[in-house]
């Protein structure tokens, strides 16, 4: 009923495969309802995303600026699959075709909708005045700093297009025509300033015009191989579609943390895209220790979690093996590692004459599901209201 009072100048664009990544692509920011006609908070949100389409159109015009567009997930089940679209509606934001990581999670509303479309067009790239100001940084921060001749090139087109995408991870300044001139010897310049007061900087060495390659080098520098998990991002980390690989370790055990990030980069690097490497805090994930029969007194602890089972690696101490860290994770894509809780080894693992056990019990449920106490808004850990 709601669709027959919607506001006879609303756009929102109907997105399907056959023009999804046109209208996406060519979009600078695109606001994208993934929705079911069934789903009644679906329904209650139709009108209010029609109208705040209507608000920010009399803001920006021009229709590439802004997108407001659609998805029927029934219809268009590969759509949703391709998004990871687990739950209706789901808000999803773009930026040149590209999806943002975390999702439109604030108030369902008119006003709030259209504050959140103006907070994503407002500039990410703070434009420094003085050079003195590079050395008052916040370097708690990860900064990305741009030195260009002038502010209508190619060079700070691209670098504007990286912030937009990026800006949530990095902090992003740029500086210009003279103020600048010291940091261009050798012509614009881009520099990493990761966190810590000594950290040295890095330079990005390649072409400033070629999206892909510096996408690639900032995301590398804004985005840690191993990022931490807490209860205020792990809902954004399940999102992502990816299983975990977590070390668990208490928060002064920064050894722990050191060798298994070496490990990671050593051998799993050619594994990113496929699980997420993650570190937790022992005493505030207890509850997930206690899924795998462990507390914060067995730490460090490294596990699996696939958002079905947990698996524990062997120990701590067969980290420094060469390969092992890595086979552990090739062996949950090979569901090696969920058919050995319920068959036992696999019968080329197992000695000659050496009985198959058969386990009937499976392995620990995995403590970082997505949970839904309602239709429209859910919480990731089972644990997170306990504590």
């Amino acid at each position: 009923v709601s669709w027959l009072f919607s506001p006879a100048r609303s756009e929102i664009t109907s997105l399907d495969s056959g023009n999804i990544d046109d209208i996406l692509n060519n979009a600078d920011v695109a606001l994208v309802n993934f929705y079911a006609d069934w789903c009644r908070f679906s329904q209650m949100l139709h009108p209010i995303f029609e109208e705040a389409s209507n608000v920010i159109k009399e803001e920006y015009p021009d229709k590439n600026q802004v997108v407001f567009a659609r998805v029927d997930c029934d219809q268009h089940s590969d759509i949703a699959q391709r998004y990871r679209i687990s739950k209706y509606p789901t808000l999803k934001l773009f930026r040149n075709g590209m999806m943002m990581k975390r999702e439109y999670r604030g108030q369902r509303s008119v006003t709030a909708i259209a504050d959140y479309i103006r907070q994503q067009k407002s500039n990410p790239i703070r434009e420094v005045q003085d050079l003195e100001e590079i050395s008052s940084l916040d370097r708690s921060r990860r900064n990305i700093i741009g030195y260009f001749e002038q502010k209508d090139s190619d060079n700070y087109r691209t670098f504007e297009r990286v912030a937009n995408i990026l800006h949530d991870d990095c902090v992003f300044l740029a500086a210009f025509g003279a103020i600048s001139k010291a940091e261009r010897f050798s012509g614009d310049n881009v520099i990493y300033k990761p966190p810590g007061e000594s950290a040295p900087d890095m330079v990005y060495l390649g072409s400033l015009t070629n999206f892909d390659l510096i996408y690639a080098w900032t995301q590398d520098k804004c985005v840690p191989l191993v990022r931490e998990i807490t209860f205020e991002n792990g809902e954004e980390l399940t999102e992502e579609g990816l299983p975990f690989l977590i070390l668990f370790h208490m928060k002064d055990d920064l050894e722990s943390l050191e060798k298994f990030q070496q490990e990671v980069a050593r051998q799993l690097i050619g594994e990113k895209g496929t699980i997420n490497f993650l570190h937790a805090d022992c005493d505030k994930f207890r509850h997930p220790l206690l899924h795998i029969q462990k507390t914060p007194a067995d730490c460090p602890v490294i596990a699996i979690d696939s958002f079905r089972h947990m698996y524990v690696f062997s120990d701590f101490s067969d980290l420094s093996i060469p390969g092992k860290l890595k086979q552990f994770v090739l062996d949950l894509h090979s569901g090696k590692l969920h058919r050995e809780f319920h068959h036992g080894p696999d019968p080329t693992d197992v000695a000659p004459g050496q009985p198959i056990q058969d386990l009937a019990s499976s392995p620990p449920e995995s403590s970082f599901q997505k949970l839904a106490p309602s239709e429209h808004r859910y919480t990731l850990l089972r644990e997170k209201d306990e504590l």
